[in-house]
């Protein structure tokens, strides 16, 4: 089990190593960043964008969070931290691409598709409640199509359905509509199964999953 202390005794590895490997690159970042690819990925440990795609600093920009989900474009009052990040990378950066990875064994969906956090209080379950309900409509489907909803074929089902609702969700915000149009911007779905580390993308006419390997 990694500590704190042995995250610094790594940026000791990493300053002494990597960084000293790559100080052109280092010093291109410092004037500034120009990902093509932002990757929009569950806040889980077993689940790396960055080592799943082998890339390097600077070359893709991350949001994670539980589940890996996207609101709906609002503009009520809130702390809209997905919404920022993706206005960031969009309007400011220019991404090309934004890839929504989903996971296998994913807690945020199984919540959504166990309602395990349902009526839960702040701070003992219900930010992620409210979080997650907005898988309330793709869990319910889950639930009427699957006799057994603790077997994992429901559960990948969720996942996957959770998936194609944060490209939904990506689809209501005007500047993502725009760019679409325009061919500027392309919006992708991906997942990647712990158990066996394949990963699978999405065909966007069909919203089905094939593996890449």
């Amino acid at each position: 089990m990694t500590h704190f202390a042995d995250m610094i005794d790594g940026y000791g590895r990493f300053r002494n190593g990597g960084w000293q490997q790559q100080r052109d690159r280092w010093d291109e970042l410092a004037e500034g960043q120009s990902p093509k690819v932002m990757v929009i990925a569950c806040s889980d440990s077993r689940v790396e964008p960055s080592q799943i795609f082998d890339t390097n600093p600077g070359e893709i920009f991350v949001v994670r969070n539980v589940a890996a989900l996207v609101p709906p474009f609002e503009t009520t009052p809130g702390r809209h931290g997905v919404s920022a990040a993706l206005e960031f990378a969009v309007q400011f950066l220019k991404v090309e691409e934004i890839v929504v990875m989903g996971h296998g064994l994913c807690g945020g969906c199984h919540a959504a598709l166990h309602k395990s956090m349902e009526g839960a209080e702040p701070g003992r379950g219900g930010f992620i409640a409210d979080w997650i309900a907005m898988l309330d409509d793709a869990s319910e489907k889950i639930r009427s199509t699957h006799a057994d909803i603790d077997n994992r074929e429901a559960g990948r089902a969720m996942e996957m359905a959770a998936v194609r609702v944060s490209i939904d969700n990506l689809r209501t915000f005007p500047c993502i509509q725009e760019k679409e149009r325009r061919g500027t911007l392309t919006l992708r779905g991906a997942f990647f199964a712990i158990s066996d580390g394949v990963l699978h993308l999405m065909d966007d006419a069909t919203g089905d999953f094939a593996p890449t390997a």
